[in-house]
C-alpha cells in the first residue's frame, strides 16, 4: 500500500518512512475506485466496505485507496465531545495495508479542512488526486463544510465529473444483527466487554504506549509489571483486571496478565487509570521500549483489599485465570 500523506498530517513519516507529498504525485493514469471515513479501528466492516472497492476496482481496470484522515475530524469541530480512538494513526495504516488496499490518502484536518466545501473536497481529493471512477461509502456518509456533502450529491457530481456513486448499507454481525460501527465497538470496550468488541475488530483491541518507570509495586509484591503511558486520546477498555498479550518491538508476543485502574488498595483518589502488564514468565528490562497491549479475556473488576496478603493471593488467582484463558 502506498500512503500519500498531506502536508501538515500528524507523523507521517512515523506511518510510512516512504509516505509522500500529495502534490508530487500523480493521480493513478488508471483512476481508482476510492472510499473515504475515518476508518477509526478499521473494524470488520470497514474490511468488508473496503474488498467492495477492491472488488469493484478489479472489475473496472484500475486501482484501489481509501482517503482517511490525520486525526478524528470530530477533534476539530466538536472536541467537547470527540471520541476516544480505537487506533493511533500507525495502527490504522498498518491495518488498511493489511487488506490490500492499493493507496492510502492520509488528509490533514484541521480548522481550514474543515471549513472547505464538499464540492471542492470532490474536486482536490476525488477527482485531482486520486481521478476517481467509482466512490463507495455508506448510504449515510456525510462530508465537506457543516455536513452538506452526501450520496445524492455525490451522485450529481460523479454524472458531470464522470465517476459512479455507490452507496451501501452498514454490515451488520450475525449474532447481534446490529451494524458493525465503531462507536458500538467503543461502548462494548467502555463497559469492560473485550471479547465482543474483538469480535466486531477482527482482532483483540490493541493500545500502545511507552514502558515507563512506576513506583515499583507490583515488584515489591512478586509480581512486577510493565507499566504502560498510553496517549490521552486512545480509548481503554473500563477498569479491571484482564487477561491479554505484550507484544515487543521484535515482533514476540508473551502472554500478560493486565491491570487496569486506580490501584484503591493503595491510593484513595488516584486522578487516572493506569495500564500494568505482568508478563509470565518473563523476567528482563522494558524501560523505554514501545509496547502493544492487546485485551482477550476480561476477567473481573477492580477491589479494594483491606489488607496487602489479601490482593497478592488474589493476584495469583489472576495469573492463573490468565493462564486458563490464554491457553
Amino acid at each position: 500500500m502506498q500512503v500519500i500523506s498531506d502536508p501538515g498530517a500528524v507523523d507521517p513519516g512515523a506511518v510510512d518512512p516512504g509516505a509522500v507529498d500529495p502534490s508530487a504525485v500523480a493521480a493513478p493514469h488508471q483512476g481508482t475506485v476510492v472510499t473515504i471515513g475515518a476508518y477509526d479501528g478499521v473494524h470488520l466492516g470497514h474490511r468488508a466496505l473496503i474488498s467492495r472497492v477492491r472488488s469493484m476496482a478489479a472489475t473496472l481496470g484500475c486501482a484501489s485507496a481509501v482517503v482517511t484522515f490525520d486525526r478524528h475530524p470530530a477533534t476539530v469541530v466538536r472536541p467537547d465531545s470527540a471520541p476516544k480512538l480505537l487506533t493511533d494513526l500507525d495502527q490504522k495504516l498498518e491495518l488498511l495495508a493489511q487488506t490490500g488496499v492499493d493507496y492510502a490518502l492520509v488528509v490533514h484536518f484541521d480548522q481550514a479542512r474543515s471549513h472547505e466545501s464538499a464540492e471542492d473536497f470532490v474536486h482536490d481529493v476525488l477527482v485531482g488526486r486520486l481521478a476517481a471512477r467509482a466512490v463507495v461509502v455508506g448510504h449515510d456518509f456525510h462530508f465537506g463544510h457543516g455536513r452538506r456533502g452526501n450520496v445524492p450529491m455525490l451522485q450529481a457530481m460523479g454524472a458531470e465529473l464522470g465517476f459512479d456513486v455507490l452507496g451501501i448499507s452498514l454490515v451488520a454481525d450475525e449474532a447481534a444483527a446490529q451494524p458493525i460501527s465503531s462507536t458500538r465497538i467503543r461502548g462494548l470496550l467502555t463497559d469492560g466487554d473485550v471479547a465482543g468488541a474483538a469480535e466486531l475488530l477482527g482482532r483483540p483491541h490493541e493500545v500502545r504506549g511507552v514502558v515507563e518507570h512506576g513506583d515499583a509495586r507490583g515488584r515489591d509484591l512478586g509480581f512486577p509489571t510493565a507499566n504502560v503511558a498510553v496517549p490521552g486520546e486512545i480509548l481503554l477498555p473500563a477498569d479491571g483486571i484482564y487477561a491479554g498479550w505484550y507484544a515487543r518491538p521484535d515482533g514476540s508476543r508473551l502472554p500478560a496478565a493486565i491491570s487496569l485502574g486506580r490501584r484503591p488498595t493503595f491510593y484513595a483518589d488516584a486522578d487516572r487509570s493506569l495500564l500494568e502488564a505482568h508478563l509470565l514468565d518473563f523476567s528482563g528490562d522494558l524501560y523505554g521500549e514501545r509496547a502493544r497491549v492487546q485485551f482477550s479475556a476480561r476477567l473481573r473488576g477492580e477491589i479494594r483489599f483491606d489488607r496487602v496478603e489479601d490482593l497478592v493471593a488474589q493476584m495469583d488467582k489472576d495469573v492463573a485465570a490468565t493462564r486458563a484463558a490464554l491457553a
